[in-house]
């Protein structure tokens, strides 16, 4: 994987725009199409991708028990394996949101052969709208249910560039 780092003009370079004003969390991305995600748990890294080429990386955060593959609703991890952004949430409850395709058939067939639900509502997403929150989020460094976190500007540049359908693979 080329892990060609952008500076500080990536933005530029990227194609990144505000879209309406300032205060505008929702941008526009004119640069090359992500055609995969790829998330390193261990390293807590977080790549897009234009086939082999690293348009971008960001450090993320991960489920309060990230260590493992999500199986069960409320365990605390982050899925592993390969799945689709499916949807995105304008209006989420942590800034900008974009879903993940998680359970799967798979994930869902153990759960159940366990007495159990699989969990779901795993998302990339931004930091908590409430105060409150977002302090309580900031003491530790996994946090979340079994999202993928990143920083509010940050999600507002992957919510421009990575469209639905696009591959994610989570790596342990």
């Amino acid at each position: 994987m080329d892990r060609r780092h952008f500076g500080l003009g990536a933005a530029a370079a990227l194609g990144l725009s505000a879209c309406g004003s300032q205060d505008s969390k929702f941008r526009r991305y004119y640069g090359p199409a992500v055609t995969s995600i790829v998330i390193n748990k261990g390293a807590r890294k977080m790549y897009l991708l234009n086939n082999e080429k690293v348009l971008k990386e960001y450090k993320v955060e991960l489920g309060f028990a990230p260590a493992g593959h999500k199986q069960f609703e409320g365990d605390g991890k982050t899925p592993e394996g390969t799945y689709l952004i499916d949807r995105r949430n304008p209006n989420s409850a942590f800034h900008l949101s974009l879903g993940i395709s998680y359970p799967n058939s798979r994930d869902v067939a153990y759960a159940q052969a366990m007495g159990k639900k699989p969990g779901g509502e795993i998302f990339i997403h931004g930091e908590p709208n409430g105060l409150r929150d977002r302090k309580k989020a900031k003491k530790q460094p996994d946090w979340t249910a079994g999202c993928i976190a990143v920083k509010n500007d940050e999600i507002e540049e992957i919510y421009a560039m990575v469209r639905d359908g696009t591959v994610i693979t989570l790596r342990a």
